[in-house]
């Protein structure tokens, strides 16, 4: 395949030279004609592991070419890589200037072409610029339209400095963002030999994963900095800690708990962090991720109350009181924080639980739940029938099949549901239904 990059960097110098190697035909194009200067030399202009000698070789066989004109790369290639840099601007906010430009002089020479052109985002984007921004710009410019005289799409990078052709050959997943089978056809011809996942999605969700991504290898890396002050102080092991840790592939280090939801509570968590954040204290140690996270959770039962209050409704109606479904453990349970608040500004409530009985609540439970909403006796309902009836809003705070089913021919077309559980995406209510954050 002919294939222009824009931006020879990191990541589009060690693709050039990857995709050349594999037998591609490609154009690289930068404005820094420094960076071309070494390429026809066929030396690197990065500094990364096995790049002196694969430049060497792919210049050397002649299907690699450099230019500074955007029009001669389009015309010559039947898929454009945008790689230019989008670096932080002094407010925090992404520098997007390079990848503007470079959408108004591609689609100058898309406006050219008789044939549709595939141009991929591979720099880092804040989601939405592709479809809100970029789009605008190059139907404009070319006076076509995406989908038909070209195609955008955005394909998220994950190379490491330092590692760079090793993450090329053999990364974690492919995942094009597309709105037509068109490109990713494309890109499974140049990317799906590798030997991993190829995914497509929509453009805003893989321009959001990349974010992710990044945040949560931050995310990663604090944790354990943090886990580490605190070990040192107390004098444990931090390496010997965190090996245990990740020894755990079925909580820890793996799909769980990272599915979108309600707030967190019981009798572990909110424990054991108020412990830890004392800790900390004690011994003078900073851990400000760590501190933040029951903030980050109370933030969370906010936003429920916020989106109640917004219904402009009083009967509300829930489906759950425990911290956690299959438990009658309603200790820390932010069901019972979103019902304590909303008692407080005179909402009328009416709850199911099918193991929720306050005859059958002992110890600690009861207590919690005597010093925290002591008249829970008059809200809650035998049978889910009733809470469903008598209300105007429905908090969704159970995620049993039984019970999700059930609400199917229960919930009118004229009730408000809050789903905090992400109902299966079998179960279609009638209701307006919509989520904690969607």
């Amino acid at each position: 395949m002919k294939i222009s990059i824009f931006g020879l960097g990191y990541v589009g110098a060690v693709s050039l030279a990857c995709l050349a190697r594999d037998g591609h035909e490609v154009i690289g194009v930068d404005i820094d004609t420094n960076k071309l200067d070494l390429i026809r030399a066929g030396k690197t202009p990065v500094v990364e592991e096995g790049m002196v000698d694969l430049m060497k070789s792919v210049v050397a066989n002649g299907r690699v070419t450099v230019t500074t004109d955007t029009l001669h790369a389009v015309m010559n290639s039947d898929i454009s890589l945008v790689c230019v840099g989008t670096p932080s601007a002094a407010n925090g906010s992404q520098d997007q200037g390079a990848v503007l430009r470079l959408a108004e002089s591609m689609a100058l020479a898309i406006r050219e072409k008789s044939v549709p052109h595939v141009v991929v985002f591979r720099s880092t984007l804040v989601p939405g610029t592709v479809e809100d921004v970029l789009r605008p710009i190059i139907e404009a410019g070319s006076g076509k339209k995406d989908g038909e005289g070209f195609h955008l799409c955005f394909q998220p990078e994950f190379l490491r400095e330092g590692s760079s052709i090793r993450d090329y050959d053999k990364p974690p997943f492919t995942v094009v963002g597309a709105n037509h089978d068109y490109p990713i056809d494309r890109l499974k011809e140049l990317f799906g030999h590798l030997p991993c996942n190829f995914l497509n999605t929509s453009v805003r969700s893989a321009e959001m994963m990349k974010y992710c991504c990044n945040n949560f290898h931050a995310l990663k890396i604090t944790f354990a900095n943090e886990t580490a002050r605190l070990c040192e102080a107390l004098g444990v092991n931090p390496f010997e800690v965190m090996e245990l840790l990740c020894q755990d592939k079925q909580l820890n280090i793996s799909p769980a708990y990272l599915k979108p939801g309600f707030a967190f509570g019981g009798s572990c968590l909110p424990k054991d962090l108020r412990a830890t954040t004392y800790l900390a204290k004690k011994y003078d140690v900073e851990i400000p991720m760590l501190a933040g996270i029951m903030q980050s959770n109370r933030s969370h039962v906010d936003l429920a109350v916020q989106k109640i209050l917004e219904t402009g409704k009083r009967k509300i109606g829930f489906i759950g009181l425990s911290f956690k479904t299959g438990t009658d453990d309603l200790r820390e349970s932010p069901l019972v924080s979103l019902a304590e608040q909303l008692l407080g500004k005179g909402m009328q409530l009416s709850i199911y639980d099918p193991e929720v009985h306050l005859s059958r609540l002992l110890g600690a439970n009861k207590s919690f739940i005597e010093r925290h909403v002591p008249h829970i006796g008059e809200l809650l309902k035998p049978e889910i029938e009733q809470v469903v009836a008598e209300s105007e809003v429905l908090v969704i705070g159970l995620s049993g099949k039984e019970v999700a089913e059930a609400l199917v021919g229960l919930v009118r077309e004229d009730q408000k549901v809050l789903d905090l559980v992400s109902l299966p995406a079998s179960i279609k209510l009638k209701g307006d239904v919509e989520g904690l954050c969607w």
